[in-house]
């Protein structure tokens, strides 16, 4: 089997033929991935690595309405987005229930693959620290990971106690097996293409809420001193946001905001003067929370959202700057905010 076949064929296995075949038409892979091996007896983790990130932007871009049109809208014009990174957000706090604390749980995943955490960028106006991840095989081309933990120990005692009950259902999406699989990948670069097959499907569950359902006074707890804390309630370890990376974002703006969409005021800018962000505002998701007489009741909250970037090349090294901003990462995450 061709590699390319391949990897839409690996797709395949955590999201159905459908949804494989939309990735191939709506998004760039890429060209580079060929240098890297495929067989049934070896596939090398880069494969895992861009099939993980095209099943990640599949179940983003269904959560967000505006994001499918966008990448839609693309596709008519004869353009394929590029998928510059995701972005999730951890809880630095003990009482994980069956996950590991933080970033651990996905540092686990990623290192794996291929990921190495280049840089950290402290959040401190929301309490938060974020880390780059960028993987090494292909770092310009393969999407890289924002991972964020959020550190409820700068709140107050309320709150911590509040996140404990929130995150202490928890349960782990990895198996013995999977586990095994990832250790090996790790240490070889390696697995079986069946291995592959087993293992992606656990990899996409991760990017989930792995926690129970939380009660109206919970989230409304968080929601008074973080507004990030109170969206890992509803929406977990999913993608927060994925990245469009454009080749003028300016125009890219102006065009949509020539369409009406719902876009953030500005553009945020990194203090290099390289790196310009700016995102569609998160769409609003319904979701069940349990009031004072133990009912389910649906409460509409922040979801999820499609962010823009332009990278323009860093003259010391003549390659793209795929760095972050911590300046520019916190105004991004305010999309996510019900009271901004």
């Amino acid at each position: 089997m061709p590699a390319f076949e391949g990897l839409f064929t690996l797709v395949e296995s955590a999201l159905g033929q459908p949804a494989a075949q939309w990735l191939r038409d709506h998004v760039e892979v890429p060209d580079a991935l060929q240098h890297f091996n495929w067989s049934e007896q070896a596939v090398h983790r880069v494969w895992l690595a861009e099939a993980l990130n095209l099943c990640l932007l599949h179940k983003l871009v269904n959560a967000v309405p505006d994001g499918l049109r966008y990448v839609e809208e693309q596709a008519q014009q004869g353009r394929k987005v590029v998928f510059d990174h995701g972005a999730i957000r951890t809880v630095d706090w003990p009482h994980n229930g069956q996950l590991p604390r933080g970033r651990q749980a996905f540092s686990r995943i990623l290192e794996p693959l291929g990921f190495t955490d280049v840089r950290t960028y402290p959040l401190t106006k929301l309490n938060m620290t974020g880390w780059g991840y960028r993987q090494m095989d292909l770092p310009e081309d393969i999407a890289q990971f924002f991972v964020s933990e959020l550190h409820p120990g700068r709140f107050s005692e309320k709150f911590q106690q509040t996140v404990s009950r929130v995150v202490a259902s928890s349960l782990d999406p990895l198996h013995d097996e999977h586990v095994h699989i990832l250790e090996r990948l790790h240490l070889t670069q390696h697995c079986s293409l069946q291995e592959a097959n087993r293992l992606l499907p656990a990899l996409y569950r991760a990017f989930e809420r792995q926690h129970g359902v939380v009660l109206e006074t919970d989230y409304q707890c968080l929601l008074n001193e973080s507004a990030e804390m109170a969206w890992i309630a509803t929406e977990g370890n999913s993608f927060n946001h994925l990245t469009d990376r454009v080749s003028d974002l300016q125009a890219c703006v102006t065009q949509q905001r020539e369409l009406q969409r719902p876009m953030k005021d500005s553009i945020e800018v990194s203090a290099s003067g390289r790196v310009m962000q700016t995102a569609y505002r998160a769409c609003t998701v319904t979701r069940g929370l349990i009031d004072a007489g133990g009912q389910l009741c649906e409460h509409s909250v922040p979801g999820s959202f499609v962010e823009f970037i332009e990278r323009k090349v860093d003259p010391e090294t003549g390659r793209i700057d795929l760095n972050f901003d911590s300046s520019n990462a916190q105004g991004i995450f305010k999309m996510t905010d019900s009271k901004a």
